[in-house]
């Protein structure tokens, strides 16, 4: 029987140490940011507030993303930005490119939970396996691998492993520290229980909505529960951290950590955590609500 100790309170995680992507503002459902040369604004629901600066200095934006009254968007101005490009944060580097849904292949609150998981991988006594689900173009894996980690990537978008594989060749990581997978995360899941494949740590960013590799239905709600059981099926008898990322509006961080306690507090002992990422705003004293997290960690 696992005990698990738990905070009072969610806690408020600032991701900072960037040099390449900057907040420079936030205002009326938007956001203005820097990301290496170049400008853009992106639409964020949740900024009601007014923007802190000028509207000259939001005209100096090199694209912006428009939604569309049916649904989508689009890029105006697209074309005054390259087809992709590369920013760094510290040893670190990765492509960006503007999607037609919005995002640039990156999340930079996520540098956050970066920090946190490289400090307790570099802390482990010896090697670290991690396993990370939903893995999206690499950012995590590539701080893991980058800690000293061995890393399975996995998520079912064929195009988003191959953007994940060449942020880690770019960030000057050994490609023999990671495993990349293109697969739907239950099935390869089953597949390395049944292998007796473990893992000392599991990263995962779920998404609200989504679709496997042959058109399975995901949905957040009913799912995530059964996954994370499934996870615990593959971690070793003392795992060193498990951290659930999360964007779906409406959810409270006490949800995942009700649900961390549910699966790994029954089993485990260790401390649950959990709370919002946020970016700062340039200069204004502001920060911006990201996503929330939860967190287990082994207790000493």
């Amino acid at each position: 029987m696992g005990k698990v100790r738990q905070p009072v309170s969610p806690a408020l995680v600032v991701a900072g140490g960037w040099q390449e992507y900057e907040l420079i503002d936030a205002g009326a459902g938007q956001r203005l940011e820097r990301w290496g040369a170049w400008r853009v604004v992106r639409p964020d629901p949740q900024i009601l507030w007014p923007a802190a600066k000028s509207a000259s200095v939001w005209g100096q934006a090199h694209a912006r993303y428009v939604r569309s009254s049916s649904g989508g968007g689009h890029w105006e101005n697209r074309g005054a930005l390259p087809e992709r490009w590369s920013i760094a944060r510290g040893p670190l580097r990765f492509y960006i490119r503007p999607t037609d849904f919005k995002h640039m292949g990156l999340f930079p609150e996520q540098a956050a939970n970066w920090d946190w998981l490289q400090e307790k991988i570099r802390a482990a006594a010896c090697g670290v396996r991690v396993l990370n689900l939903f893995a999206y173009t690499g950012g995590a894996t590539v701080a893991a691998a980058a800690a000293g980690a061995q890393v399975c990537h996995v998520d079912a978008a064929k195009g988003m492993v191959a953007w994940a594989k060449e942020n880690t060749r770019l960030s000057g990581v050994d490609s023999r520290a990671v495993r990349f997978i293109a697969d739907d995360v239950l099935k390869f899941l089953r597949r390395e229980e049944r292998r007796g494949s473990r893992y000392d740590a599991v990263i995962m960013d779920p998404p609200s909505y989504g679709r496997g590799t042959q058109g399975q239905a995901w949905k957040i709600e009913k799912m995530l529960l059964p996954l994370l059981e499934q996870c615990r099926a593959v971690l070793t008898p003392q795992p060193l951290f498990f951290l659930i990322n999360g964007y779906t509006a409406g959810y409270s961080p006490l949800v995942l950590q009700n649900l961390l306690a549910a699966t790994l507090g029954t089993h485990l002992s260790g401390i649950i955590s959990c709370g919002e990422v946020a970016l700062p705003v340039t200069g204004t004293g502001i920060v911006v609500p990201c996503g929330i997290y939860s967190r287990w960690e082994r207790d000493g």
